[in-house]
């Protein structure tokens, strides 16, 4: 029984199209396998297709279940692993954004104390002009009694 040119699933250019391989199939064999490959690209994309065909027909339930619990298995020691490097990190963000909390804290009220020193120091600072003031004032007192004599001296 013979069967007419198949028509590919997958392809959708309706005319076949040359090989790549110029010196033909046989040079392009791949491992101790022997692998045909048509010169025409069509036939070789339908028999591609019938093997992944077979290959997907082939796995039953019981060998995708052992297959992702062994994935399963191989993976949840980086995914725990993963996941308490988030939580650390998590912690020490935490523990960051308190400690800039208390300074944010800190400096709000710091203006209040801030403007109080500031005042201490401007009174201070008054004072001590006050005293050096009140200071120069008195030897400027004595300067004009000790001149006041001198002219004094100097008239008689």
């Amino acid at each position: 029984m013979s069967q007419g040119p198949r028509v590919s699933r997958l392809s959708v250019r309706p005319r076949p199209r040359d090989s790549i391989f110029p010196g033909g199939a046989e040079l392009y064999r791949s491992g101790d396998a022997p692998a045909v490959c048509s010169p025409n690209l069509r036939e070789c994309v339908l028999a591609m297709e019938d093997c992944c065909e077979e290959v997907f027909l082939l796995i039953d339930e019981g060998t995708v279940r052992k297959y992702k619990a062994d994935l399963s298995d191989e993976i949840e020691p980086q995914i725990t692993e993963l996941i308490s490097r988030a939580e650390k990190g998590l912690k020490a963000l935490l523990k960051k954004e308190s400690a800039l909390q208390a300074k944010v804290k800190t400096a709000q009220s710091q203006p209040q104390t801030g403007t109080t020193t500031s005042n201490k120091l401007g009174n201070r600072r008054l004072q001590l002009l006050a005293k050096q003031r009140e200071r120069l004032e008195d030897e400027i007192r004595q300067i004009e009694s000790e001149v006041l004599s001198l002219e004094a001296k100097q008239k008689r």
